[in-house]
């Protein structure tokens, strides 16, 4: 899903909002269709239930009707013989008589299907219905007179009824006079329990409807919620970050200032003074020359070696604002020479140790490693009174590590500050958070440790042309004090 949001030219806080909002209602959805089944599930078990219970009531209450009215003529039925037909007539009066309700009636059919009682629907009377069929298909006289050939039983079938002459579902339950081969019944139509199910289902769905709308209520005021403290976090985060942005521009400006204030004192204090001795030695030998005085050519050796020693100077300072070495050469070399000039310049023993590695750093990682090392080196210079440093350089499966240590005495001890708050460490968190990164401080009284690590990202494959390009020989001959100091395989053009 993040791929998916990532094709999307959305901002940082759509793509927030996205990652949080997709899931939610994938979740209030999975929910909703999970409560719907199981609710689902259980309303139809009900209604089942629901619809057998008056069913099975509707045939008690025929089955009552029956019995009742078998039990009200059998004294003519049980002492008559088989062709009496002045019982058989007075049984069909008393079944004719017996109406109920609406629709309630009683009917008897020959074993043939010739219809002998049916006081509600009289044209069926005395002609033959054995080929009856109802609008489902069902052979409803046929199947009355097989189910009294069996004894008794109910049939389910669709008959018109009386009232309206449409066809309605209706529960017959049919017994038998086998003497004289009659199919007796009565029926109920259970058109009510059709409606009262229907009515029991559409209150279902109706329930369905409303736990859905809740669900998306919940969902809505979720994303709400969700929305609400987004802008609140993302406004509360705007204003930390303009804040820092503050903070972090005007310590640009403070090390633009210092770094200006740096460089003009080192011309000042340096170029300047040596230019003035060169102006003050040649306009000496010119006032000598001028009067043959012989000791002229010195006063020009004097300019030529201050002149010199500005060329050296300049070069010192432009190296210190940008090493053409780390251009030319890449940071093993530049970090090799930036050591040396240390050791030279501190006495502070000092070794710079690294290994071949591939891949080559991007220019950004470059010039970050590099600065890094410069801060923590003049760190130690001022703070740190430590008599041995040591700088390593290595590449490994998660991208490349600077790390500097000394045995001074610790950052706490000699800054009065905790790991971290210097101006010159947040520097370093900060060059190394722009390339994803991470640095790390340990300091103890024993010394400090300073490691920082740059990603895979800002690792060049061995033939991308990008950045500086690779030298031939990226190791140049170190001095003899160097080659005593070092235990180390052969730099990397890093």
């Amino acid at each position: 899903m993040a791929r998916w949001i990532d094709r999307l030219q959305l901002s940082y806080e759509q793509k927030l909002f996205l990652l949080a909002a997709v899931p939610l209602v994938l979740a209030a959805g999975a929910i909703a269709v999970l409560v719907v089944n199981q609710a689902r599930a259980v309303s139809d078990q009900e209604i089942r239930s629901l619809e057998t219970r008056l069913i099975e009531a509707k045939k008690r209450e025929l089955r009552n009707y029956v019995t009742q009215a078998r039990n009200g003529f059998y004294f003519i039925y049980g002492s008559a013989p088989p062709d009496d037909a002045d019982a058989q007539e007075q049984v069909k009066q008393i079944l004719s008589a017996m109406i109920y309700g609406d629709e309630g009636f009683f009917f008897v059919y020959d074993y043939d299907g010739t219809n002998l009682v049916s006081p509600r629907q009289t044209e069926l009377i005395n002609r033959n219905w054995s080929d009856l069929t109802d609008g489902e298909g069902t052979r409803v006289v046929e199947a009355f007179i097989d189910t009294a050939r069996r004894g008794a039983g109910y049939v389910e079938h669709l008959w018109p009824k009386p009232s309206t002459g449409e066809e309605a579902r209706m529960i017959t339950y049919v017994t038998s006079f086998p003497s004289w081969r009659w199919a007796v019944g009565t029926g109920v139509f259970i058109d009510d329990v059709t409606a009262s199910v229907a009515a029991a289902r559409a209150e279902v769905e109706a329930r369905v409807r409303q736990t859905f709308l809740y669900i998306g209520i919940i969902t809505l005021a979720a994303l709400l919620m969700v929305f609400v403290s987004g802008m609140a976090i993302n406004i509360r985060e705007r204003r930390l970050a303009d804040a820092k942005l503050k903070r972090l521009t005007q310590r640009v400006f403070d090390a633009q200032e210092e770094e200006r204030g740096r460089v003009a004192r080192e011309l000042h204090d340096g170029i300047s003074q040596m230019l003035v001795g060169i102006r003050y030695a040649l306009e000496i030998a010119r006032g000598r020359m001028q009067r043959g005085d012989p000791r002229a050519a010195g006063n020009i050796d004097t300019g030529i070696g201050h002149i010199s020693t500005a060329i050296a100077e300049v070069r010192r300072i432009s190296r210190d604002l940008r090493p053409g070495v780390l251009d030319d050469l890449g940071l093993g070399p530049a970090l090799k020479m930036l050591t040396d000039e240390f050791h030279d310049r501190t006495g502070i023993e000092t070794q710079f140790k690294t290994v071949v590695f591939r891949n080559r750093l991007d220019d950004d990682a470059k010039i970050a490693l590099y600065r890094i090392a410069q801060e923590a080196l003049t760190n130690i210079e001022r703070h740190a009174e430590a008599n041995e440093v040591t700088v390593d350089l290595r590449g490994h499966t998660r991208g490349a590590t600077l790390r500097v240590s000394d045995n001074g005495r610790g950052i706490e001890q000699s800054a009065g500050n905790a790991p971290g708050q210097g101006l010159g460490l947040r520097n370093m968190q900060e060059r190394i958070e722009q390339l994803d990164g991470t640095l790390r401080i340990l300091s103890s009284k024993t010394g400090t440790v300073i490691e920082a690590e740059v990603p895979l990202t800002h690792l060049l494959a061995p033939g991308d042309t990008n950045g500086a390009p690779a030298p031939a020989d990226p190791h140049p001959q170190p001095s003899a004090r160097a080659a005593s100091q070092q235990t180390q395989t052969p730099k990397a053009s890093a």
